[in-house]
């Protein structure tokens, strides 16, 4: 597995993008991802910095800042086949916490694996759209 971005919580995604291109990144993309209750823009190049805000009280996003603040939020690994990965990630052992793919941002199909099997970090699986 490749990294494919890192994804940082935030509360405001305006503002989040302009601390990024401050620091010399620039927008490469923004989406709204009704179906994760979240609006998302990838800075930088490949592996990108996504940005992470949740559209309402009740999305994952807001309740991860809401319990920690804006930051770190999770690690995503590129995957060639995210329904190949989430069986062999199940058979290891692993917690999912998707069972299948779910629709991601830029077409992409995601799914996500519990922190407690991993180190304390949220991982996301991203198979690229086809």
């Amino acid at each position: 597995m490749k990294l494919h971005h890192i994804g940082v919580a935030v509360a405001d995604l305006d503002r989040g993008i302009a601390h990024y291109e401050s620091l010399g990144l620039r927008l490469a993309h923004r989406e709204r991802v009704d179906a994760r209750q979240v609006e998302v823009a990838f800075m930088g190049e490949r592996p990108w910095i996504e940005l992470v805000a949740g559209t309402g009280p009740g999305s994952a996003v807001s309740e991860f800042i809401d319990k920690r603040g804006p930051g770190q939020h999770h690690l995503a690994f590129a995957v060639p086949d995210i329904a190949a990965e989430l069986r062999r990630q199940k058979a290891a052992g692993a917690e999912l916490i998707d069972a299948a793919a779910r629709p991601g941002a830029w077409g992409h199909r995601v799914a996500f694996l519990h922190p407690k099997d991993q180190g304390g970090v949220l991982i996301e699986l991203v198979e690229e759209g086809r």
